[in-house]
Formats: structure tokens, sequence, C-alpha cells
């Protein structure tokens, strides 16, 4: 593959994909084109690191605007596209399932089209072989595991929510489209991940930013949800390896190899908050703001990655644990107001899900 080439991120204002983005620029002489729509969840000051690079490009875009990314493949004529532009929350794909199958489905649909015709009537013969499709998937696809075991990339698809399912589609196109018209494609699933610039509605950063406030933490059931945590500079490394030596056709599973039950997540959390912020700035003790509350519907009881492939044939580890990532997650969120209080005036003002109330899940 072109060790300079550009390569296109969907969904690069997000937190992964900002992640991504900071990683190659920083880490490769490649240059990046940041398409984004700019939903809520997305949010510039994330890649303030980077905005001033002249590897860098940015185009305020929608994937189902097939016109739109028409004109954005033929300008910069990328070597490849890492498909991250989704939508993401579980809580709010249950609550309304519309904007999943527009999004993770539809949008998954024409970028696909687009790509294809991109890839096969624009590209020469050399740059037909080298281009790729990445598309940037879940573990959630896979269903609910029992106290044992783990997913692998055989692992039969059994999705349990309107987001689980929107992803597990938007995979089968993806592969669809590389066995019936040829286009190269690899594929990853992954855990849940955390660390910095993450949006506030997400477990870490939410449990965090209530605790600094002195505010509950409710948590679904009993908090014995296990997730397997995967810290977003390995995922973007991981990335990065599968887009640029990955096999043709092939699904990538990646994964932290640090399961953890929410509670446990929860606790952790609330000791670091203990530990950077003095007693006399907090409201007692952290962890006797946890409340337990009501289950969610259809809430998978465990995830756990089996990331053997990408070890192998990749060479590829988290290098980080989840202890210290934590703690530097944490650290950042408690050394950052200002990044994420503008998001929470700007996001949650009026909103349903204020940060007081909402209900924490993985």
């Amino acid at each position: 593959m072109n060790s300079s080439g550009i390569i296109l991120i969907t969904g690069g204002a997000g937190f992964i994909g900002s992640a991504l983005t900071r990683y190659i620029i920083a880490q490769t002489a490649h240059s990046v084109v940041v398409v984004d729509n700019l939903s809520y969840a997305a949010n510039l000051d994330s890649l303030a690191s980077v905005a001033h690079s002249n590897r860098y490009s940015f185009e305020e875009a929608d994937i189902c605007d097939s016109e739109a990314m028409d004109r954005i493949l033929n300008k910069y004529r990328p070597i490849g596209i890492i498909h991250l532009a989704a939508e993401s929350h579980v809580d709010r794909s249950i609550d309304g399932p519309k904007a999943f199958i527009e999004t993770n489905i539809v949008g998954t649909f024409s970028l696909l089209q687009a790509t294809l015709k991109f890839w096969s009537s624009a590209l020469n013969a050399s740059e037909k072989n080298q281009f790729r499709f990445h598309h940037v998937s879940t573990d959630e696809v896979y269903g609910s595991l029992g106290p044992t075991g783990k997913f692998s990339e055989k692992t039969a698809y059994d999705p349990r929510s309107p987001y689980s399912a929107s992803k597990a589609a938007s995979d089968h196109l993806v592969h669809a489209w590389h066995h019936t018209y040829g286009l190269p494609i690899v594929s990853t699933n992954c855990s849940n991940n955390y660390g910095p610039h993450q949006f506030p509605e997400k477990l870490i950063p939410l449990i965090c930013l209530n605790a600094l406030a002195g505010k509950n933490l409710p948590v679904y059931g009993t908090g014995a949800n296990i997730r397997d945590w995967l810290y977003v500079d390995d995922h973007a490394e991981a990335l990065y390896l599968v887009f640029s030596r990955g096999r043709n056709g092939e699904s990538y599973n990646i994964g932290g190899e640090a399961e953890r039950t929410n509670l446990q997540v929860v606790e952790r959390i609330c000791d670091f908050v203990d530990e950077f912020v003095s007693a006399d700035k907090r409201k007692g003790k952290s962890r006797d703001l946890i409340s337990f509350v009501a289950d969610r519907p259809g809430h998978d009881q465990r995830y756990a990655i089996d990331a053997t492939k990408i070890r192998q044939e990749l060479g590829w580890q988290p290098r980080f644990t989840f202890e210290d990532a934590l703690k530097n997650t944490i650290r950042w969120y408690i050394d950052n107001p200002a990044w994420w209080q503008k998001i929470l005036d700007k996001t949650y003002r009026g909103e349903r899900l204020g940060l007081s109330n909402v209900v924490v899940n993985a």
C-alpha cells in the first residue's frame, strides 16, 4: 500500500474517528480527509491538535448524500476509506431506531455504492489493487455470552438491540459488496472503547462527570453486566494495521483483554476521582453516589473478544493496561473541563437525557 496516500475517514470528528485521525497524522506519512455530518456526537475540538496540519482536510457531508460522496472521492482520490460514521448509542437506538437504520444501514449502502463507482471507474489498475474499504463495527453484533467463551471471527451473528442489528446489517452489506462486486474490503469488530474525547453520554465520561458534580450515579440492574474494555489509542493503532496490512475480504476482532463488570468500572472511576480531587472539593466519597435502577430492555449480559487472529497475523496487542488507561482518562476529563462543558451546555440543555439522570450502561 502507498505509504503516503490520502485516507478518507468517515465519522472522523467522532470519538474513535478523531483518535484514528490523530494517530495517522502523528505516526504515518499519510494525509487524512475527515468526512463528517457533525451530528450531536461529533466534535471538531477533538481534532484541534491536527487541524493546522497540511496533511489534514475536513469535509462536512453526510454519507447518505451520494452526490457529495462522489464529489469528495473524485476530489481527493483516496487510497482507501475507513468507515466509522455510525449511530452508536444503544439506549438511543431503543428510543429512536429510525436514525440507526438510516445512518448505519442506508448510509453504509450509499457509501458502498459511491465507493464502488469510484473504485471501478475512476482508478487505474494499480490504484485499484491498492485501494481498501475498511468497515469498522462492534462486538455487539454477536449477541450475548454466558460466563465463559469469547467472540471470534467465526461466531454467528445474534444482534439483540436496534443498534447491533443495524451494525450487523452493515457488516453483511460490506462483505456482500466484496463477494459480489469484487470491492476490496476489510472489516473489524471491536469491544467497548474508552479514553479522552469520548462523548459524555457514554459510561466512563458520564460517571466521571457526575461524580465530579456530586450527582447520582445510577447503574442498570445490579451492575453485573460484563464488557471487554479497549483503550481508544490501542484501537486506533489496530485499525491502521488492519487497513494497511489486513488480508483482503477478512474480518478481525479487536479487544482490550480487560473484562470488567459495569459496577467494577464505576467503582474504579469513583476511586480515581476521589484520588485526584481533594476532599474539600467533593461531596463525600464518590462510591456513595452509586444507585441501582431497573435494567434496560434486552441488556446483553457479557461481551468478550478473542483477538488471536489480529495478534497472530498483524502482531497487534494492547499497549495499555485497563488501570493505567482508565486513570489517564479520568485525569484528562478532570484537566479538560473546557472540552466537555461546551458539549454539556449545547447537547443536554432542554433534552430528556440530562446529565444528572442518564442511566449508565456499557
